[in-house]
């Protein structure tokens, strides 16, 4: 008799643990999703074009909320965590949970979930959310291609759309931005690639998406989400970790998973952190994978124009994950401010409307800046709405993105970008040539 299956995810993790473990396989009938993180990626199914032949009507999305009566409801054998970046106690809670309603609980790790390639891949993956992947894999990206390597970027899921559109989508140009109808997620991570002329690939269907990535690459990149692992089997593995979360390293699903595999270390963001969080994390990270080879790294920050922060009154947008599943509560455009002597660094939560204000009552550390949201229309029109409101004269945007080519806003706005740069030696290069052979 076939087990029956809840898949908990936050379309992403979910929806590959399906693709490569349970479309094709007859000991298990997959009776539902549960949807979780991310607004409004529930109500939705899993369309019978993804999910193969035992799937003909393919298979709903509920809400997480709805956990223990699904398990009821459908007799539930077993429940697969699949998303990422919760505390290591959040993950038992929701096994106990699963438990006493009825079911087993499992999670997938990367030998059940890796798909193996037929090009070199170099994974760029975290501890948290928010550490520093992007800017990593853009120095990655850079050293490749100074090496006379075709890179093709593949990042980590962020379906929230048309999911049978979305199977496989290719972003080389802004207007692939505009035609796929991108998030504001997904545009921060595609928009610097696609800036420096590489070629990005995402979607639903991570063995396609890999087949067709093969065909333009010397060496695929495989550009983490969160804190999840690869879905594709590196050849070199690096994880970034955040000396402003120390311990963090080693707390969290599935980073620390991450940080167990990892060939290289990078400790981020040294040039603003405090030196004995540095070697707490250092000192962690050594615990569990001693093998691992350690590179420092600062994100120094650059800003367009100075003088528009210096004794302004000033408003900050950042990075809307790393404040959301990162669980920090300022970013680099807050940092930005007080470096260039912001007169006063207004608060937008007392602004904020609709689905922006619902933001605020989730996450309750975000107080003195703004996550750029912005997973539907209406949330990007009420990120517009907030930032007018805000009796500021500046934005200080931290976000990756360009936002005002997605709001009007009655304000200047300065951007805050960041790179990452190694200090010392090892660098990455150095890595990369020896680990890779080159």
């Amino acid at each position: 008799m076939k087990k029956k299956v809840i898949i908990m995810g936050a379309a992403g993790r979910d929806f590959h643990n399906f693709n490569v473990f349970f479309r094709d396989n007859e000991e298990y009938e997959v009776v539902a999703f549960t949807a979780t993180q991310i607004p409004n990626i529930e109500g939705r199914k899993y369309p019978a074009e993804l999910a193969g032949s035992l799937y003909p009507n393919g298979i709903d999305i509920y809400p997480e909320s709805q956990l223990d009566e699904l398990i009821k409801k459908f007799n539930v054998d077993l429940v697969v965590f699949s998303y990422s970046d919760v505390a290591h106690e959040y993950v038992m809670h929701k096994a106990s949970q699963t438990m006493v309603a009825g079911a087993s609980f499992m999670l997938l790790g990367p030998k059940q979930t890796m798909v193996e390639s037929s090009k070199p891949v170099i994974a760029v993956c975290a501890g948290r959310t928010g550490s520093g992947k992007s800017q990593t894999t853009r120095r990655v990206v850079e050293i490749l291609r100074d090496l006379g390597k075709k890179v093709v970027v593949v990042r980590h899921p962020m379906p929230y759309g048309d999911l049978v559109a979305q199977k496989v989508q290719r972003f080389a140009t802004y207007d692939d931005l505009d035609y796929h109808k991108c998030t504001i997620e997904e545009r921060e991570e595609y928009e610097p690639h696609i800036d420096r002329g590489a070629i990005v690939y995402a979607g639903v269907d991570y063995e396609a998406i890999l087949r067709q990535a093969e065909q333009e690459a010397d060496v695929v990149i495989w550009d983490g989400g969160n804190n999840d692992f690869p879905f594709y089997k590196p050849d070199l593995m690096i994880t970034v970790v955040d000396p402003h979360r120390p311990g963090h390293e080693i707390a969290y699903h599935p980073g620390e998973v991450n940080v167990r595999m990892a060939d290289v270390v990078v400790i981020n963001k040294e040039d603003t952190a405090n030196f004995e969080d540095i070697e707490e994390v250092r000192e962690n990270v050594r615990h569990v994978n001693p093998q691992a080879i350690f590179i420092d790294a600062a994100s120094p920050l650059f800003v367009e124009d100075i003088s528009q922060i210096a004794n302004k009154r000033v408003v900050v947008v950042e990075d809307g994950p790393t404040l959301t599943h990162g669980g920090m509560s300022y970013g680099a455009g807050y940092i930005a401010a007080i470096k260039y002597g912001a007169a006063e660094i207004v608060s937008p939560k007392p602004y904020a409307v609709g689905t922006i204000a619902e933001t605020y009552a989730k996450y309750g550390q975000v107080e003195e800046v703004l996550p750029a949201m912005g997973y539907s229309e209406r949330q990007i029109k009420d990120l517009e709405e907030t930032l007018n409101r805000v009796p500021a004269d500046v934005i200080v945007s931290g976000t990756p993105i360009n936002i005002s080519r997605l709001v009007k806003v009655n304000k200047p706005i300065v951007r805050v970008m960041y790179e990452l740069e190694e200090i010392g030696k090892p660098t990455l290069k150095d890595v990369i040539m020896e680990k890779m052979r080159w």
